[in-house]
């Protein structure tokens, strides 16, 4: 059998994909079906896929798939015949996405407890029970009516840059944080319209199964989420209620849908919605930086992690394990959050130094 993981660095694999002649697409699929035999299934997709040149991160569970990934076009439909042959898998539509560049430069599947990470068991929530399904044209018109609630299924950082009008946007950085805090706002909701909407679809058909479970009554969820919300205002020339950029879990960081743009640079507060990550290895937070404050800070988060990150590979590697106050220092004083916001890091920073100075 093939080799069943990546053995190449970051840096040779982005080489490789640039010397590639074939023309790439980004899609994306996911369903919802009982699983078995994770490790044998990971297994036989990866050797079936990595034949076809797919790059991208799949995750596999017992409750189903979830699959972002980048493949030649030219191979697309050798993929859709390989991928039925699975009888788990039959007939799964593909979204695509609707921007290109550089997406994936490599191949992961990985088994996991959940596709979205809840927390919650399958006794809690029943899949077959999920939201209505609303198009574009039925999601525009439920939106703005009297006692509907619109809520934005996912992460701070990503409605950050992103999202509809009038949208409640829990502030949580991960999945596991979601579905509490989703619950807490709408509890004395239960009999309004409550309205679902995220990337794709796959966190809203587990919120709503969960919520219609703990006895919410009027539960609709956008189908295919905003990527296919895209693709229908397109097609057939309506108004996009959504705002600004999509955010997505790959090297691009965004697709954009208008041309507003709701957020600021994270340093100097000018409008800007370009997500990056420090390029100081210890620090790597994901933050908001425009092309100016990228060249001032050599598209570091700090002026300390621009010093960091321009010193020796051996002197940082020294630095991350010995003095990891130093090599990463917002983080160090920031652990409150796991996906922590740049201001509240840089002031919590001050704060800590303040307090020090005034000892």
């Amino acid at each position: 059998m093939s080799r069943l993981y990546n053995k190449k660095n970051k840096e040779q694999l982005i080489k490789d994909l640039n010397h590639e002649s074939e023309h790439r697409i980004t899609l994306s699929f996911y369903k919802y079906v009982k699983l078995e035999n994770l490790v044998e299934l990971r297994n036989s997709l990866y050797a079936c896929w990595k034949n076809l040149h797919v790059l991208g991160r799949i995750y596999i569970a017992e409750e189903g798939i979830n699959a972002q990934l980048s493949i030649p076009e030219k191979k697309l439909e050798d993929f859709r015949k390989e991928l039925y042959n699975y009888d788990y898998f039959k007939n799964i539509p593909f979204k695509i996405a609707i921007q290109e560049n550089l997406s994936f430069y490599k191949l992961i599947i990985k088994v996991k407890k959940e596709i979205v990470a809840y927390g919650i068991s399958i006794k809690d929530y029943n899949i077959e029970k999920t939201g209505i399904h609303l198009n574009a044209k039925e999601f525009n018109s439920m939106i703005g009516k009297p006692k509907s609630i619109l809520v934005d299924m996912r992460n701070h950082y990503e409605s950050e840059v992103g999202k509809f009008e009038n949208a409640i946007c829990p502030d949580v950085d991960t999945s596991k944080e979601l579905l509490s805090e989703t619950q807490k706002i709408l509890k004395k909701h239960k009999d309004d319209n409550i309205l679902l909407y995220c990337t794709g679809g796959i966190r809203c058909e587990k919120a709503s199964s969960y919520l219609i479970k703990n006895e919410f009554k009027n539960v609709f969820q956008l189908n295919g989420g905003i990527i296919n919300y895209t693709k229908q205002i397109k097609e057939q020339n309506l108004e996009s209620k959504f705002k600004g950029k999509n955010f997505v879990f790959d090297e691009r960081l965004g697709e954009r849908i208008t041309n507003d743009i709701l957020s600021t640079c994270h340093q100097c507060d000018k409008k800007c919605d370009n997500h990056k990550n420090c390029e100081n290895d210890a620090c790597h937070i994901l933050f908001i930086q425009c092309k100016k404050c990228e060249n001032k800070f050599d598209g570091c988060c700090s002026e300390e992690c621009s010093i960091i990150k321009v010193m020796p590979i051996e002197k940082q590697k020294e630095l991350r394990k010995t003095k990891p106050e130093i090599a990463a220092p917002l983080i160090h004083h920031y652990r409150d959050r796991l996906k922590p916001k740049l201001k509240e890091m840089t002031n919590k920073k001050n704060d800590d130094e303040s307090m020090h100075h005034g000892k």
